[in-house]
């Protein structure tokens, strides 16, 4: 994978052969905690979803001033930090799950996956937004959950104020999605069909 600076990315990967990758609570709040530790010092979270055999997030890729020769970097340069930092939360999380069900072997898929939201595709379809609005939908998509506040691993409650996460930043979500602020108008606005062509630009 290779990010970009101020760039929006849809992220995701899965279990091998779709397999689970989180079998209890603890198995969820775990990954959050690797997810704020490696994934905050080069991007900025929008939304994320935790499934039971995969996770979205979309994340905007933070300006970095310096390299590790601490020359200046330009936009146009990958920052490589995070594509490294992923791979670590992926294997140090495997690892403890291996060790506490005694499992051995891969948890997820040999290659993590991105799109790039602003590069790759179209930007008069609001493919960010669609993006954004496509993850917080996962769990209705499933057969999880009847409605989208319903399901505890997402950044969706978030975003309607029904819990005080600290994950995402939520404050540039609303400004580079133009989001609503009002939670009912959020809520109307995340319940909205999106075009099924739409979605296979998204992978």
């Amino acid at each position: 994978m290779k990010f970009f600076q101020e760039n929006l990315y849809h992220v995701y990967n899965r279990g091998n052969l779709s397999n689970p990758i989180f079998f209890d609570k603890e198995n969820y709040f775990f990954f959050l905690k690797k997810m704020k530790t490696h994934l905050s010092p080069y991007c900025e979270i929008l939304a994320w979803c935790l499934m039971p055999n995969h996770f979205h997030w979309v994340i905007y890729v933070k300006k970095q001033t310096e390299s590790k020769s601490h020359k200046s970097i330009l936009n146009s340069e990958p920052v490589e930090e995070l594509n490294k930092s992923i791979g670590i939360l992926l294997r140090s999380y495997t690892r403890a799950v291996n060790k506490k069900y005694k499992k051995q072997g891969s948890l997820f898929q040999q290659k993590t996956k991105s799109k790039n939201l602003n590069r790759d595709i179209s930007s008069k379809d609001d493919y960010p937004l669609t993006c954004f609005l496509y993850i917080h939908q996962n769990p209705l998509r499933a057969g999880l959950e009847n409605y989208l506040g319903e399901w505890e691993f997402s950044s969706y409650k978030d975003y309607i104020g029904a819990r005080n996460g600290q994950l995402c930043n939520i404050q540039l979500a609303r400004e580079l999605l133009d989001l609503p602020e009002d939670s009912r108008l959020f809520d109307e606005l995340s319940s909205r069909t999106i075009d099924e062509d739409k979605l296979k630009k998204l992978f």
